[in-house]
């Protein structure tokens, strides 16, 4: 297990980081060339697939940066090469982060290695580094913006443009990954005003800046100002959530312990024993974590929106590793990494064989048991399917019953519109619209979320079942899809059914 924590030749300690990061990269990109896209992943490759200035429930960076390489039609293997980039960044910046905050102190090595290893154990930060979301953009983004806020708590570097310029830069590019970046950005404020005081606020240069990253995120502003704000609209109701209960915030910071692990509870030992001056870029993760897990009670906080405020913390918790392990704490230490270690291999052993030997297969796959990991798979051979049927009955579109079974299908099948029938906003209802009044659609439904077919006044004329496709994985049934031509749409919203007893 020595190889796990800092050893004692900062050349050593520098050799085993990297290596750390080259293995798990390559790590990423093999389980990323193997597993079928989620829902979120496929719902941001269909924004590279339509550019636009924004989206409706998200801003556009995480699709702009797939725009090159969706237009040369890559392979999903190559899709994921951005996360895995991403995710390489982001760890790697951690590493020289953690060397710098600590330059000249006889830890640094040491910490910046366990900084590294904090996060490669962390288990959910390897879902990020398999799949593009926003946050794994703004994980990079936010080691960045630390970088960049610990250059102007410098005495002087205030003075100079150049700086609040980057600062600016990162400001913008993060407000275009998430609009959760804004509570980055307050803690940003509070670090440099708290280093260099409010007469920083006079400074033309700061405001400079401040404009530049108003100019970056104009385009979110301008299509929103176009669509009656609806992003804003969405996320303002999303985030108010439902009745808030203490519970909800219990499972939430329970939850957080398991997916981000222990160990980058060492920060709180590690802030102890920082120096003064870097203490307060504890707010990076404090205010965006504080704000999440308050937004949780209302039960709308989802665990991986904290993962840039968990990177936030690990110089800190790389710290507090490498000062634990020079004192009696080594075995705990190394029982709690091999404890993370065995929860990331499994979660990701499991992603790999959706869920067996854990969750086996349904025998007939007629009501498959809860399987959180078939999502991932059968979904390129469903849409393929989709498009075919849709050609051979002269179809124009395909739709489905919820949004979550649109984004895969859109993707797979992505010459085709898909029409989400279920009353409510989402970004398919701007990309296709309704089904048009006395038009038809393959309907398709998945055995997971299985729903009645739409029928009568609120609903199509018919619904003809054409067929019924099994999902197989290591030879072991996973799920089905059903896919029906239904003909003469209503034109008003139907109120989707989930079926008690489907039959495949």
């Amino acid at each position: 297990m020595q190889v796990l924590f800092p050893s004692r030749s900062p050349a050593d300690a520098h050799t085993v980081s990297y290596r750390v990061l080259l293995w798990l990269f390559v790590l990423h990109a093999v389980l990323g060339a193997v597993l079928g896209l989620s829902v979120d992943e496929a719902h941001y490759l269909l924004y590279a697939a339509h550019p636009a200035l924004s989206y409706f429930d998200h801003p556009p960076l995480v699709g702009w940066v797939q725009i090159p390489l969706v237009a040369l039609d890559a392979p999903v293997a190559v899709l994921r090469l951005v996360p895995g980039l991403c995710w390489l960044l982001t760890v790697w910046g951690v590493h020289r982060l953690t060397l710098r905050l600590l330059a000249g102190r006889p830890l640094a090595p040491q910490a910046a290695l366990a900084a590294v290893m904090a996060l490669a154990l962390a288990p959910l930060l390897h879902i990020l580094g398999i799949g593009l979301l926003p946050d794994t953009l703004l994980m990079a983004l936010t080691v960045a913006l630390m970088h960049q806020t610990w250059t102007l708590m410098q005495p002087g570097a205030t003075t100079r443009t150049a700086p609040w310029l980057v600062m600016g830069v990162l400001l913008g590019l993060s407000g275009l990954a998430k609009y959760t970046a804004v509570f980055t950005a307050v803690a940003v404020a509070v670090c440099i005003v708290g280093a260099q005081g409010w007469r920083v606020l006079r400074l033309p240069a700061l405001w400079g800046g401040v404009g530049l990253a108003a100019v970056l995120i104009a385009p979110v502003l301008v299509w929103n100002a176009q669509n009656h704000w609806i992003s804003f609209t969405y996320q303002l109701a999303h985030g108010k959530g439902s009745v808030w209960q203490a519970a909800h915030v219990g499972r939430f910071l329970l939850t957080q312990l398991v997916v981000f692990g222990p160990l980058l509870l060492c920060a709180v030992p590690g802030w102890r024993s920082a120096p003064v001056a870097l203490r307060p870029l504890v707010w990076l993760f404090v205010i965006p974590f504080a704000i999440f897990t308050y937004m949780s009670g209302g039960g709308t906080a989802l665990p991986h929106w904290t993962a840039p405020s968990w990177v936030a913390l690990a110089p800190l918790a790389g710290l507090g590793v490498a000062r634990l392990w020079r004192g009696a704490a080594r075995g705990w230490l190394v029982a709690v990494a091999a404890l993370q270690a065995l929860v990331c291999a499994g979660l990701l052993g499991l992603m790999s064989t959706a869920g067996w030997p854990v969750v086996p297969g349904s025998d007939a796959a007629v009501a498959p048991q809860p399987n959180p990991f078939a999502d991932l798979h059968g979904w390129d051979v469903a849409g393929a399917r989709a498009h075919t049927l849709a050609q051979q009955r002269g179809l124009l579109r395909v739709a489905v019953q919820n949004w979550t079974l649109g984004s895969r299908l859109g993707w797979y099948a992505r010459s085709l519109p898909v029409v989400v029938l279920e009353d409510g906003d989402s970004q398919f209802k701007l990309w296709a619209g309704e089904v048009p009044a006395g038009e038809g659609a393959l309907l398709v439904d998945w055995s997971h979320m299985a729903y009645d077919p739409p029928l009568g006044a609120h609903g199509f004329a018919s619904c003809t079942l054409l067929e019924s496709l099994p999902v197989q994985h290591w030879g072991l049934p996973l799920a089905s899809f059903r896919f029906y031509d239904c003909r003469g749409w209503s034109g008003a919203t139907p109120q989707p059914r989930l079926t008690l007893a489907p039959t495949f």
